[in-house]
């Protein structure tokens, strides 16, 4: 089932394309074409299996509410505000250029929902409001929270300037609190994505070298590492390693599993060459629970489409990752249930609030009206 724009739904049934024709064009590059054997126009939802109908719910909707062909605002680190109804999240970060900060910007959902409601569904243009933060709050590539009542950020650094794990109050004036800049006096690589361990309260976050990739940061000093840290102690201690572009992270609502996306495959943001041998890879790990390394680490999926980048986790179980046509779904055996599909580069997502999923397409915002919901996500 293929579903179209606003409403479209399409019938991807597996059985329908495991032979391709004789005169069948094949796929030579997970990052240059996406599958779409309907070739129907994006936005659609694309069912696999029909369980992801239970997610999609019986009155679903898609909508593009926010766009600017000229500058890719929505990239990363997305945090909703439930007190404030606000949606937060950074702009892409400026290849080769280290001497200029990317965005941490916010719109209002209140104002998508009045707009979308005076255009009776049609695409709208909300406003997109930039906050104006001090340089301690360098490169934001990673967000969630709320935690302790304040937005929970992690960035690449810029510089010379080393790669931090943030607290920023949502209201104005935005002041910032610094919470962890150094492993031992050693900086980070480029700090890439950050949740919170939904019983312990923990910070977990994934370091890789993506900022000196981007020409913003120095060679990496360290190996791409998970870390637990401990805001109440400041004990900081590696959890995983083993990967060769360690990037999203997630966890179930236990805390039990966590999920990792190894993005080896895009060694550099700017895929200045291709590496499709490498790992396009979710991972899912059992958390000790004493230590809380990550354990028994399984493949929970492969990509199709470019690479698995920001995680999340639904109420039921299912992980939804950020990729190169759009937001994927597998439930928690690993099964590819349906796709957000927007045919281009979606590098992360949340939920706004149960039954609305903002996505972050680079120039623009999709916002997916469903039947789901995030797991805890504050601390």
């Amino acid at each position: 089932m293929w579903c179209r724009a606003a409403l479209a739904t399409t019938d991807s049934d597996p059985v329908s394309f495991a032979v391709l024709g004789q005169n069948a064009t094949f796929r030579a590059s997970a990052f240059d074409t996406s599958f779409n054997p309907t070739s129907t126009p994006p936005p659609f939802f694309q069912v696999v299996d029909n369980r992801f109908l239970d997610i999609l719910g019986h009155n679903p909707s898609f909508h593009e509410i926010a766009s600017n062909p000229n500058l890719p605002f929505a990239n990363e680190a997305p945090v909703y505000v439930p007190a404030l109804d606000e949606l937060f999240f950074s702009s892409f970060s400026s290849p080769g250029n280290a001497s200029v900060n990317n965005k941490v910007n916010r719109v209002r959902m209140s104002e998508v929902e009045e707009a979308l409601k005076a255009s009776k569904g049609s695409t709208v243009n909300v406003t997109v409001t930039p906050l104006d933060l001090p340089e301690t709050v360098l490169s934001t590539n990673g967000g969630s929270g709320p935690f302790r009542g304040s937005l929970l950020f992690v960035g690449n650094g810029l510089g010379p300037l080393p790669p931090a794990v943030t607290l920023v109050n949502p209201r104005h004036p935005h002041n910032v609190t610094v919470l962890l800049n150094n492993f031992f006096g050693r900086q980070f690589n480029s700090i890439d994505d950050v949740k919170i361990h939904p019983k312990n309260g923990k910070i977990f976050f994934t370091d890789v070298q993506y900022g000196f990739s981007l020409g913003i940061r120095p060679a990496p000093l360290m190996p791409n590492q998970v870390y637990r840290f401990d805001p109440d102690t400041g004990e900081v201690r590696i959890v995983a390693d083993g990967f060769v572009r360690p990037n999203g992270i997630a966890f179930t609502n236990d805390g039990k599993t966590a999920y990792i996306s190894d993005t080896g495959s895009l060694q550099s943001p700017m895929r200045t060459s291709d590496f499709q041998t490498q790992p396009a890879t979710i991972y899912a790990f059992d958390v000790d629970s004493v230590s809380q390394r990550f354990v028994n680490r399984r493949v929970l999926a492969f990509t199709d489409a470019g690479i698995p980048d920001g995680l999340q986790v639904d109420m039921s179980g299912n992980v939804y990752a950020g990729t190169g046509d759009g937001v994927q779904v597998w439930n928690a055996d690993g099964t590819l249930l349906g796709k957000f599909f927007v045919g281009t580069r979606t590098a992360n997502m949340a939920f706004a609030g149960f039954g609305r999923l903002v996505i972050l397409s680079q120039t623009k915002l999709f916002l997916a009206r469903i039947n789901a919901g995030n797991v805890n996500l504050e601390g």
